[in-house]
């Protein structure tokens, strides 16, 4: 049977706590049935799925994607380029990107990204939430695949915000950074800022050669359990269902056939 010709690379499983609903086996499973040739777990700050998660891929016949989504700091030490900051104590504002393992030594990386997100770069002082500074990631990049996050990540927030030269600014720094290994991330969800920042991204892609990769970001398996994943939501936060400011995701965040993949971003 031939290959689908699309491939997940941002996933949360149900080890994205309170967050993901996605179990790794069914992940497996529905990856075989809809003929994905890999799919990439992308759990939040964290990678407790990884062995489980490749084990269940491989028995499926689907190749495992170790990554993970950091959430990286907004705020620098004094000093610091804007937007890189050297992995001092952090403060709780950050954005999300997505790194993808390549190879043994990006795996080693990523294992250290995530110790410094918990316990800090020096291991004595941690951020208030998990974090990591772009100078740390940038640091310990080799290895590593690099997505830019979507419409949320730091270069979709300038966007959104915009500022455009800082968003180009730092977009250029991760390119160096990452050399033929970094995304320019599209999603599309519905969502108003996804739609904002789309010809954004798009011309800062092809200004610079940058590759593009539409991903969609998975927290349920099917669309129908999108009223059971507001719940966890709600749980998670403390928050009723009719409270105004709470974080939400759309009925579209679940794990998408290629096939629909396909007409999304036709």
């Amino acid at each position: 049977m031939p290959h689908a010709s699309f491939v997940h690379l941002r996933v949360h499983s149900a080890y994205s706590l309170s967050e993901g609903a996605i179990r790794l086996d069914e992940l497996a499973k529905l990856c075989r049935d809809f003929a994905s040739p890999a799919v990439a777990v992308t759990d939040t700050n964290n990678l407790f799925g990884a062995i489980e998660f490749s084990h269940a891929a491989c028995e499926a016949g689907v190749q495992p994607i170790v990554g993970c989504q950091l959430a990286l700091a907004r705020d620098e030490p004094s000093g610091a380029r804007p937007g890189f900051g050297q992995g001092g104590k952090s403060g709780s504002e950050s954005d999300p990107v997505v790194v993808l393992v390549q190879n043994a030594a990006g795996y080693r990386n990523l294992l250290k990204l995530i110790r410094i997100a918990h316990f800090g770069a020096n291991g004595i002082e941690a951020p208030v939430e998990p974090q990591v500074a772009l100078g740390e990631l940038v640091r310990h990049g080799e290895g590593l695949i690099l997505l830019t996050g979507g419409p949320a990540g730091p270069v979709g927030r300038l966007l959104a915000a915009g500022q455009i030269t800082a968003a180009e600014a730092i977009l250029l720094r991760l390119a160096e950074a990452f050399p033929g290994r970094l995304y320019v991330e599209l999603m599309r969800h519905g969502a108003a800022a996804e739609k904002a920042t789309e010809p954004g991204f798009l011309d800062l892609a092809y200004r610079h050669g940058l590759p593009l990769v539409a991903t969609n970001e998975a927290f349920f398996s099917e669309r129908r359990m999108h009223e059971a994943h507001d719940a966890l939501l709600c749980i998670a936060a403390g928050a009723t269902l009719s409270a105004a400011e709470r974080r939400r995701a759309t009925p579209e965040h679940y794990l998408k056939s290629p096939e629909e993949m396909q007409k999304l971003f036709a």
